[in-house]
């Protein structure tokens, strides 16, 4: 080959990365850049999110695992506006959610919808739900008369439900109903992107399959793009594409769900997993449990340096010193841990 094929091989490579650079941003959904929402109780300052980045791609679902407590949920409700950010950026679409206003703040409310943890709170008891799923309908004004209870029959047929359920109260339902009723009203509006926080935690197990099922086939027919916020590991790992670790307000690790689950880097995520109950006896038997020793630090005074290092089976002096910087260690595997620097 010649020196100038050379160049021109070169010149080709590097126009293929630029394309391959360019379909990865546009594939971009929502761009989380080190968001912080801190709550203030009289005196003190809770840190329940403290600094978490992370993307998600147009139709995949991310999970976001980690104890009670340690900012999953808080997460959810500041990308939705429920709590305003303290600090960083929430990019939906291209656009700053927390800087709009009129005509695109209406447009947001209507592209990003929400499932939430409870079916028995989240629903109004005094609407039937007919008025119920189609409230979102008549705010942003996509259906009126006959054809909006047309559009209410079909979404409840779509979730597993019928018309007959149409003039019922909320109280009328099972758990595993009215949980099918929530996703209808967050279906109702078109959305392209939908937070589910910890939606299956409040059912019976037999319900919950079920549930996650649906989810994945609406998934599938609408090309929808979810948050799915957790935190039984097996349940994430069977919906999720890819998976977050929090753990006291910071994300301590991201990777592809399989990868993950074989190959965990950081410690914590290592001792979640140790957790995970094992169908294969053999196998259960062979693997190492990790207890790990002492309570989660308090939010309002997290430890210095590395937030997991008052717990961590592996922490190094450096470990309470400076905090672990976030990056990406592997193809599309980012933790934060001092063990990689």
């Amino acid at each position: 080959m010649n020196q100038e094929n050379k160049i021109q091989a070169v010149k080709q490579e590097e126009l293929e990365a630029k394309k391959k650079e360019d379909k990865a941003e546009q594939d971009i959904i929502l761009d989380v850049q080190n968001l912080k929402k801190h709550f203030k109780i009289g005196r003190q300052i809770v840190q329940a999110v403290d600094g978490v980045t992370f993307q998600v791609r147009r139709g995949e679902t991310l999970g976001l695992v980690g104890e009670s407590g340690c900012g999953k949920s808080t997460v959810g409700r500041t990308l939705i506006r429920l709590y305003s950010a303290t600090d960083g950026k929430v990019i939906f679409n291209g656009e700053d959610v927390h800087q709009l206003k009129g005509q695109k703040l209406k447009e947001f409310n209507r592209k990003m919808q929400m499932i939430f943890q409870d079916p028995y709170a989240s629903l109004n008891p005094r609407m039937k739900v007919l008025d119920i799923i189609a409230e979102g309908m008549d705010i942003h004004g996509l259906a009126t008369g006959e054809e909006r209870e047309k559009r209410v029959v079909e979404l409840l047929e779509t979730v597993g439900l019928n018309k007959s359920h149409l003039e019922r109260y909320p109280h009328e339902f099972s758990g595993g109903q009215r949980q099918r009723i929530g996703i209808a009203r967050a279906l109702a509006v078109e959305p392209d992107f939908i937070i589910a926080d910890e939606p299956i935690s409040a059912l019976d197990v037999s319900i919950q399959a079920q549930v996650v099922n649906l989810m994945k086939r609406l998934q599938k027919e609408r090309g929808l793009t979810y948050l799915f916020i957790a935190h039984d590991l097996s349940m994430v790992k069977y919906i999720s594409d890819r998976v977050g670790v929090m753990y006291l307000g910071n994300l301590v690790e991201l990777a592809d769900s399989d990868k993950l689950y074989e190959e965990p880097l950081h410690p914590y995520t290592e001792a979640l997993l140790s957790a995970v109950p094992i169908p294969d006896p053999k196998v259960a038997k062979t693997r190492e449990r990790i207890i790990l020793q002492g309570d989660v630090p308090s939010p309002i005074n997290p430890p210095s340096g590395c937030r997991f290092r008052t717990r961590c089976p592996k922490v190094k002096d450096i470990c309470s010193q400076v905090i672990p910087e976030w990056k990406e260690i592997k193809e599309n595997h980012w933790v934060a841990c001092h063990l990689y620097s």
